[in-house]
């Protein structure tokens, strides 16, 4: 099978309900824009109707791929998609949001050779997030801590990002978190070891309420960003 130039890496977990018509929508968009991909649906510990879902849009769809993992964990999915990916360039994206203005300003920057990583930033000069405020100070305090734990230059780790996946697969292989803290670990990476990041800002309007409560996910992400700093900072990792 012929390589796609483009792998979007989707994780999902209990979508039943905007699964099919956000794939449907974003897959218009491609085709609209002629472009050679595929779309990875990494679903994990779905207890609704995703798996079944998904399982029909991948027999009706060559484009399609997906994966079944027992256990909620949305770094361990979106890892094992980056692996599984077959393109040239990979789109992290999320079920919630498949914003294809994101995807006409990322892809010329990684073909012309101006970025190996771009991330949509949500809180970058020109962005606007439409998030409920909790949500969006939760980011900024996030980006704080990293800045000050890890020495993090940028303004966002968590959300839309498009790379080369030649450039980006040994930051992958070094990778040692999960759960939610496995996006930030991953871009904090690639700037700790120079490689060319460019942040562009995106205008944020998600398509459904999160699937999972902010404040159920705090100690966690505290846990996680403290397993972080020690294995960089302590080990030298």
């Amino acid at each position: 099978m012929v390589a796609p130039q483009l792998s979007i890496v989707i994780p999902v977990y209990n979508e039943e309900r905007i699964v099919a018509s956000a794939a449907a929508e974003l897959m218009g968009g491609l085709n609209y824009r002629k472009l050679d991909y595929e779309i990875i649906f990494a679903e994990n510990g779905s207890k609704d109707a995703t798996p079944r879902i998904l399982e029909e849009m991948a027999a009706s769809n060559p484009r399609v791929r997906w994966f079944h993992s027992e256990v909620p964990n949305y770094g361990s999915a979106l890892k094992r998609g980056i692996r599984e990916a077959r393109g040239t360039f990979v789109v992290c994206d999320e079920i919630d949001l498949c914003d294809l203005v994101f995807y006409d300003a990322a892809l010329p920057l990684l073909k012309n050779g101006e970025a190996d990583l771009v991330v949509g930033s949500k809180a970058a000069k020109g962005a606007s997030d439409h998030r409920p405020l909790v949500r969006r100070l939760g980011t900024r305090v996030m980006n704080r801590l990293l800045r000050v734990s890890l020495g993090f230059k940028g303004t966002d780790t968590h959300g839309l990002k498009a790379f080369r996946r030649e450039a980006l697969m040994p930051v992958i292989d070094k990778c040692v978190i999960d759960m939610d803290v496995f996006a930030s670990e991953f871009v904090v990476r690639a700037w700790r070891e120079g490689v060319n990041v460019v942040e562009i800002p995106i205008q944020l309007h998600e398509k459904r309420n999160p699937s999972v409560h902010l404040f159920r996910r705090v100690p966690n992400v505290l846990k996680q960003v403290g397993k972080l700093v020690y294995v960089i900072r302590v080990r030298g990792e």
